[in-house]
């Protein structure tokens, strides 16, 4: 094969092609992923909003593929990117790029199997419904059955069967009726279905793919459960590499109540016999008969009484394992192989999370490596859950240990180093210098860091301004003078408010309060679609948004409807959150600073996300309100100002009143200077 141009090459025509400017961060981004991809070096990259970052790895990734004839794989941690990738980016840079690279690349998106309907599942929802419909409500189960009989409708016009594609959407519930996980699937080959599966279709498709784009939880399971759900590959770019440990934790988290125990039983009930499964609906009723009087909350030390209830759950699944096990795989019946099927992962899953919660107790507190707790609330039934303290060992291992990885995000750097993350990551200190002859004492992966900056020049664009003069937020509610201090930035703004709180009871006493004072609109998350509030908020220049934190971080709203950013409080962890409390005593316990490696770098990711809503084009203009004095005030303070975008600072009010208004009266006025449509 031909020698294949340059990346600079490359880049310059895919951006010529699209319609773009040459950015010099994009150029060193590229330059960066292209000798990482060479030297077999991992590499985090920090590249700031408009840096068009997509560009600058999925150029040398798709250099890397075709010159290699293999496959690089692409994780992101929302749809959104991923459907702009597979949607927008892939198609225009294959177009572009085709006359240079000899032929167009190719590219494949793939997810998890339970995204994907399944046409045997579909065929036999009818028969299982009833056996989980006695855990829900009667209501529920009568838009089940209009969801249900929709998702037929649909299944004889779609191509992919992703569930993604289904506009509008079904309820969780609905979709768990005609699809599978992979531990419930029969397999292409036992099943009726196997040659129009579409998960099997999609797989097929991404296995021949240069790029193929997936998500963190694949990443996870795969990871987690030892499945080769990705094609074979030895380039990986993580993207939103911020979110990569919660969406491996949140993997990673087994949850045992009397909801998955009763239906693990009446999934058995069909192939063994009564006694076996009569204990087992017999121990989730013990089970949540323990859960009555406990109060929510991490737990340290396992009472007596309920570590017996979690024994007679792990018991009782075990002995029903044994006799469905014993069964037979249902050879020659398709039904029955899925009935099977469909009982051991359930039963399966139930015991396997009953022993990790009892063996999670057995170390010293201090060489603990799992947490569990009991969460319980008015619209959540009880159940025990028990998480990992750390994923980084595994993402070292079985993620990063044989590949080569990007990380990318427009945050990754934290009190201005990339270490806090690294270290969650797995990765350790940057090992830069060091050289394969000369590696780490405890055998960290070899990486290097990089930070591309931002076309935005934040300082000249956009002001942070911390309300010093106002109390520190308490526990009971907005505090009114910081009600005021809304109330006046908004008015100066003329509303083109994000209001990003840390509680939804926050947003809702915000919202409740402030819209009999206010001239202007306040929508509140909630409401309606997320999705739909944002278009609301942005075709009205007027309008106001408040919310909590999938806005923090899945707002992208350029131009004059969003020119004030609040944030009401610095968004630490609750002090009662069980896995962050958890993992800040494990840091300490060893030695370290828990309050700032855990709540502090928590606090300065999320906060770097929310204040980034301010500017996304190079026009845009504002002012991000910090009401929290802390901010200003505490020792910790620095190292969450060192987190955000260097805006110009300031803590007097009247300043950032002031530049609201003025930034009012200019978007008023290109407003009142368009031409009316006639």
């Amino acid at each position: 094969m031909a020698e294949l141009p340059d990346v600079d090459t490359l880049l310059d025509a895919a951006v010529r092609a699209l319609g773009g400017a040459r950015r010099d961060g994009q150029h060193a981004m590229a330059h960066a992923v292209d000798s990482a991809v060479r030297d077999s070096e991992h590499l985090v990259v920090q590249a700031g909003t408009g840096t068009g970052k997509s560009l600058a790895y999925l150029v040398p990734a798709l250099r890397h593929a075709m010159d290699q004839d293999t496959t690089v794989v692409v994780s992101t941690a929302t749809i959104a990117l991923q459907r702009q990738l597979i949607e927008r980016d892939l198609p225009r840079l294959a177009g572009a790029l085709a006359p240079l690279l000899g032929r167009e690349p190719t590219f494949a998106i793939l997810k998890g199997r339970r995204n994907y309907l399944c046409r045997h599942r579909l065929q036999t929802a009818g028969d299982s419904d009833p056996d989980e419909a006695e855990l829900f409500d009667p209501r529920q189960l009568s838009s089940l059955g209009r969801q249900v009989k929709r998702l037929h409708e649909w299944a004889d016009d779609t191509v992919t069967g992703d569930r993604d594609e289904l506009v509008p959407g079904v309820s969780d519930l609905a979709w768990r009726q005609v699809s599978v996980s992979a531990n419930e699937c029969v397999g292409a080959s036992a099943c009726p279905f196997g040659q129009e599966c579409f998960a099997e279709l999609a797989r097929a498709d991404s296995g021949g793919a240069d790029i193929v784009v997936t998500n963190h939880a694949m990443l996870a399971i795969g990871a987690l459960q030892g499945y080769q759900l990705l094609p074979e590959h030895r380039v990986l770019v993580v993207d939103e590499a911020h979110e990569l440990v919660d969406r491996v934790t949140s993997v990673a988290t087994g949850v045992l109540g009397e909801r998955p125990v009763g239906i693990a039983a009446k999934r058995a009930a069909r192939l063994c016999e009564a006694g076996l499964t009569e204990r087992l609906s017999e121990a989730a009723e013990g089970l949540a008969l323990m859960f009555t009087d406990a109060d929510p909350g991490r737990i340290d030390h396992l009472p007596d009484p309920l570590a017996t209830a979690v024994a007679a759950v792990r018991d009782s699944a075990h002995a029903c394992l044994t006799a469905v096990k014993s069964t037979g795989g249902g050879e020659g019946d398709p039904d029955s192989a899925t009935d099977r099927k469909l009982a051991l992962a359930a039963l399966e899953e139930v015991h396997d999370t009953a022993v990790r919660v009892l063996e999670s107790f057995e170390p010293p507190l201090r060489d603990r490596r799992d947490v569990v707790w009991l969460a319980k609330g008015p619209k959540q039934p009880p159940s025990l859950h028990v998480a990992p303290l750390g994923v980084g060992g595994l993402l070292r291992e079985k993620l990063f240990g044989d590949r080569t990885a990007v990380l990318t995000s427009a945050t990754l750097s934290l009190g201005g180093s990339f270490t806090s993350l690294a270290v969650q990551w797995g990765l350790g200190r940057e090992t830069t210098g060091r050289t394969e002859d000369d590696p780490t004492s405890d055998g960290e992966p070899r990486w290097r860091a990089l930070d591309v900056g931002s076309p935005f020049d934040h300082a000249r664009s956009g002001i942070l301004y911390v309300a010093k003069h106002l109390p520190t937020p308490g526990r009971d509610g907005l505090d009114p003078r910081y009600l005021d201090e809304i109330a006046g930035l908004i008015e100066a703004a003329g509303g083109r408010t994000l209001g990003l709180f840390s509680s939804m009871r926050a947003a809702t006493q915000a919202t409740e309060e402030l819209r009999d004072r206010l001239d202007v609109p306040v929508l509140c998350q909630g409401d309606d679609s997320t999705g739909r509030l944002v278009a609301e908020f942005t075709d009205d220049e007027s309008a106001c948004l408040f919310g909590t934190l999938s806005l923090w971080q899945g707002v992208d709203v350029p131009g004059p409807s969003l020119q004030l950013v609040i944030v009401d409080r610095i968004p630490f962890p609750r002090p009662d959150d069980p896995l962050a409390s958890a993992r800040q005593r494990a840091v300490g316990a060893h030695g370290g600073n828990g309050f700032m490696a855990v709540a502090a770098t928590h606090a300065a990711l999320l906060l770097a996300q929310g204040t980034g809503r301010l500017l996304r084009s190079m026009d845009d203009r504002g002012v991000v309100a910090v009401l929290d004095p802390r901010l200003a005030t505490a020792r910790y303070g620095g190292f969450l100002r060192s987190s955000l975008p260097p805006y110009w600072a300031t803590t007097d009010p009247e300043t950032a009143r002031a530049a609201l208004r003025r930034l009012a009266a200019s978007a008023s006025a290109a407003q009142a200077a368009e031409p009316v449509a006639g």
